[in-house]
């Protein structure tokens, strides 16, 4: 006889960013952290927020079938304050990923947000729950409590692999995954980044409009100006 298989795995010990580490990226805009990383780590333009909000925490992956929210429900459960719950319905669109009595726990237990590669329902709901959340449109349609799911590992979500432990960064352009094993480097990075950004605004605001590059190009001959 062939035993049923587990329906849901959760994993609660996984490496995790410190309170300092979080504080850094708050008010941080998401495109500030990409230019930390290199120009990446943004999900793809589908994932789009619902609320105008700005977040930073740590990520609980919950790592769903295609229709199903039973990893949800599992991430909701081990979710600490302060966490973001991102939840993988491997991009089905054909089902709501959560609605408005999801996002209410998440808010209940403490958490700031709540990302999804899929669809979400209920946003009058959602609007009164008044918790962040991202994802790739609405459909009313209701997701089934089914597994297999997987809840504090990885998962791919919005073109991004998310693990548990990462920090997301998400805000009205979009969410970012900064993986753990980066953390450091890129607060490191955020400093000659916003120094970089403030000192440039101050120019353009002062009426700057050159491109060196472009001049430069024109000088060596890479480029060239015609009629």
């Amino acid at each position: 006889m062939i035993e049923e298989p587990i329906q849901l795995t959760l994993r609660t010990k996984f490496p995790r960013p410190t309170a300092a580490q979080i504080a850094a990226f708050r008010d941080v805009p998401t495109g500030f952290v990409c230019d930390a990383m290199d120009g990446v780590g943004g999900m793809e333009t589908t994932i789009s927020p619902l609320l105008d909000a700005h977040i930073a925490g740590c990520a609980v992956v919950g790592d769903n079938c295609s229709g199903g929210n039973l990893a949800t429900l599992g991430a909701v459960h081990v979710m600490q304050k302060g966490d973001v719950a991102v939840v993988s319905l491997k991009g089905d669109q054909s089902v709501a990923a959560a609605g408005d009595m999801v996002l209410a726990m998440i808010r209940n237990k403490g958490g700031i947000g709540f990302v999804t590669d899929s669809p979400m329902r209920d946003l009058v709901g959602i609007q009164d729950v008044g918790l962040p959340a991202w994802c790739s449109g609405l459909n009313p349609n209701s997701p089934y409590a089914n597994g297999p799911g997987r809840v504090g590992f990885d998962a791919s979500v919005g073109g991004q692999v998310v693990n548990s432990g990462d920090i997301i960064v998400a805000d009205i352009d979009g969410v970012v995954v900064v993986p753990h094993g980066r953390i450091d480097n890129v607060i490191a990075k955020l400093y000659a980044v916003r120094a970089a950004e403030t000192a440039m605004e101050a120019k353009v605001k002062g009426g700057f409009n050159e491109q060196s590059r472009i001049i430069q190009m024109l000088t060596d001959g890479r480029a060239v100006m015609v009629d």
